[in-house]
């Protein structure tokens, strides 16, 4: 909501000088055409979804992959999470995680608050690590210990019903999806198949959906 008043206040700013359309139009890439350019950027904006922070503490279970993407078709940036878009993939994603063990109930993590540290859970795959959290409780590192050789990824955290969404680059994650696999015993080479999915679509993210 900040970014929207604070695009429409610009806006009424540099129409009250001399020039204001070219000067707008350039400030936002466009070719002058400050108004067009000024309607997409909002048009896109009004559909972000601004979640509220989530605090890790205690036991989640893996409840399906999550994805994340904007779409700049026409011009306009639209965020598609949510959608029957993403929606399609994370049930394609669910697919092929399963065929090598990763499966909703099958994986957990224990946050504790106190020391930072966290244990993940797949099967009677065991992988403790340590965990920080920044920007207000909205973004999240993993670092993982030997058995993942200290594998760290960042990503961000969102709340959604009944527990949170975290989110991560989709080539990160993939990595982490693969390195579990291997230590199951599991070929996980098919997922790297997966990161197909983002072609074609901004901001791409995949991640996992955490129920309490």
């Amino acid at each position: 909501m900040k970014k929207f008043v604070t695009i429409v206040f610009l806006a009424a700013a540099f129409s009250a000088t001399a020039g204001a359309q070219g000067l707008l139009g350039g400030l936002l890439g466009g070719s002058g055409n400050g108004s067009s350019t000024l309607g997409n950027i909002i048009e896109g904006l009004a559909g972000t979804v601004y979640s509220a922070p989530v605090t890790l503490n205690g036991n989640y279970v893996y409840n399906g992959v999550a994805i994340s993407a904007t779409s700049s078709e026409g011009g306009v940036l639209t965020n598609i999470a949510g959608t029957a878009v993403t929606a399609g993939m994370e049930s394609k994603c669910d697919e092929y995680l399963a065929k090598v063990g990763i499966k909703p109930g099958a994986m957990s993590v224990t946050f504790n608050s106190e020391d930072n540290t966290f244990v993940w859970k797949v099967g009677s795959l065991s992988l403790p690590g340590t965990y920080k959290v920044g920007d207000g409780e909205r973004t999240v590192t993993l670092t993982f210990g030997k058995t993942l050789q200290y594998f760290c990824m960042t990503g961000t955290l969102e709340s959604a019903s009944g527990g949170a969404k975290m989110l991560f680059n989709a080539n990160k994650a993939v990595t982490f999806l693969k390195k579990v696999a291997s230590k199951m015993g599991e070929n996980g080479s098919s997922l790297s198949s997966l990161v197909k999915m983002a072609d074609g679509y901004d901001n791409f993210k995949m991640g996992f959906k955490l129920g309490r």
